[in-house]
């Protein structure tokens, strides 16, 4: 599975359109073959944050997959279900990369003219400029603070 790295700036026109950064583009065609030029995605709010989640369709249908889990008619599904389809919105972008954030997503994340697409491996993020920088200096801070690290990444 291809990972979206970086950080990257792009502005916001009047109609709620964005560019999908060039590299974030290569890494959802790579996943999924569309022939007219466009990629597709699956936009969601996020659970933890005031930004928008960007999932590949391949890597969403695995998320959707753990839900077999439960029961189709428990409290369990019904609320996962409701929180994880409900709130998602499957987007195409035009041949140009770009894409349209409705009002409830722009909203979700206080979006106005621009944003950036931040890089998290299998998925990507859509912050607010100063958000994303706030929340990328506290997960600095969060991992530091936590002694984590990745088994295997520390030099010899």
């Amino acid at each position: 599975m291809t990972n979206f790295l970086g950080s990257h700036l792009n502005r916001l026109d009047a109609k709620g359109r964005v560019s999908v950064p060039a590299p974030f583009r290569a890494a959802l065609k790579s996943q999924d073959s569309n022939p007219e030029g466009s990629v597709s995605m699956i936009l969601r709010p996020s659970h933890n944050h005031a930004c928008i989640e960007a999932w590949p369709k391949p890597f969403f249908d695995r998320l959707a997959q753990s839900l077999d889990r439960y029961e189709l008619f428990s409290r369990e599904y019904d609320d996962l279900a409701a929180t994880i389809y409900g709130e998602a919105y499957p987007i195409d972008s035009d041949k140009e990369g770009r894409i349209i954030l409705n009002e409830m997503l722009l909203s979700h994340a206080g979006l106005t003219d621009t944003c950036v697409f931040m890089g998290t491996g299998p998925i990507f993020q859509i912050w607010e400029p100063a958000a994303a920088k706030r929340r990328s200096a506290e997960a600095r801070q969060n991992a530091n603070a936590r002694g984590l690290t990745l088994q295997g990444s520390a030099p010899r």
